[in-house]
């Protein structure tokens, strides 16, 4: 068997876990989008036998009742639209895939504001009040600093940091 290095081993494993963390979101949108009946068995039926954990979205990762982090995918988040403080609920199947599901809207409100750029992160700066957003967002819509956007965030964003974001204006 070839010598191979334990960095390329680690990198593998990392993209093999975020592939199934893909997979899982993807499973649970198309759910979300067509429903979960019986002409969708071979697809959207699959049986989640597993570690079930509740947590909240931190507006990157949910930090679960255990208070470990565990990754959201960024495009699934994006396009749930998904806002810092509402509750998933996270299924670990026996394969190791990660599925997630929104079980906890809290309260928010929409904004509007203008996307700034700094240290390679993005922000929307609201009355002077900078939310960071996801890269997958900001992408998708094709946005660009300097743009109006609008934006999604707790009713209450008082020590709120990120913003999911609703639509290049």
């Amino acid at each position: 068997m070839p010598d191979i290095p334990d960095k390329q081993v680690k990198r593998l494993r990392a993209l093999i876990e975020e592939a199934e963390t893909s997979l899982a979101a993807a499973k649970e949108l198309l759910i979300s989008l067509v429903g979960d009946d019986e002409k969708m068995a071979p697809v959207a039926r699959v049986e989640t036998l597993g570690k079930v954990i509740e947590g909240v979205f931190d507006g990157q990762n949910m930090v679960g009742a255990d208070s470990k982090t565990y990754p959201v995918p960024a495009n699934y988040a994006s396009k749930s639209k998904l806002v810092q403080g509402d509750i998933l609920k996270l299924t670990i199947a026996e394969d190791g895939a990660f599925l997630y599901k929104q079980i906890g809207p809290i309260p928010r409100k929409q904004v509007v504001g203008t996307l700034t750029l700094e240290n390679g992160h993005y922000f929307v700066d609201v009355n002077s009040k900078k939310f960071r957003v996801l890269l997958a967002s900001v992408t998708y819509f094709k946005a660009k600093p300097g743009d109006q956007v609008s934006v999604n965030v707790p009713e209450d964003d008082s020590t709120s940091e990120w913003a999911a974001l609703e639509a290049a204006l």
